[in-house]
């Protein structure tokens, strides 16, 4: 159960991070932003960072049991 919360948390951290980064115009080297297109709807994404957030979430959710 805690890597599901984990995994909204790591979304929302990388869906707000890959937002202004990708807004100002830079992929941000490592974290490779880009631009993630669903359907009618498209919006920055990166994967690494979706990865890295989701970690540090987890780890934090267990320290804390």
């Amino acid at each position: 159960m805690e890597i599901i919360k984990a995994a909204t948390l790591g979304a929302v951290l990388t869906a707000t991070v890959a937002l202004v980064i990708g807004s100002q115009g830079t992929g941000a080297g490592q974290l490779a932003v880009h631009t993630l297109s669903a359907g009618n709807v498209s919006f920055y994404w990166s994967w690494p960072l979706f990865l890295s957030g989701t970690g540090l979430a987890w780890g934090i959710m267990l320290l804390q049991r």
